[in-house]
């Protein structure tokens, strides 16, 4: 076998330090407040695991109150408490919805 051919028959090797995912399918999630998501308020549910964009962990997510679903990177994201799993937003809960 010359070295080429052993070249050609290793498998790619997996990258080092690559972030695994910590959030799961179903887990609520919030965004984290950023100049892409300014305006984006809410609980989001996690509805796919994606794979990493460069070495971020990506998810695609989703809030019951909009009609699409985002994709997320890991480090824009933030687990959420099962107390504090309220679906209102804080603006709501301050002046109420009306």
């Amino acid at each position: 076998m010359t070295t080429v051919n052993a070249l050609r028959s290793t498998k790619p090797s997996t990258r080092l330090g690559a972030a695994s995912h910590s959030f799961g399918i179903g887990q609520a999630v919030r965004l984290r407040p950023s100049f892409k998501y300014a305006s984006v308020a809410g609980i989001y549910h996690v509805t796919a695991i994606l794979p990493s964009s460069g070495d971020q962990p990506q998810y695609r997510i989703r809030n019951d109150e909009e009609r699409y679903e985002r994709v997320a990177t890991q480090d824009s994201l933030e687990a959420v408490t099962a107390s504090s799993e309220d679906r209102t937003t804080l603006v709501e809960r301050t002046f109420g919805r009306g």
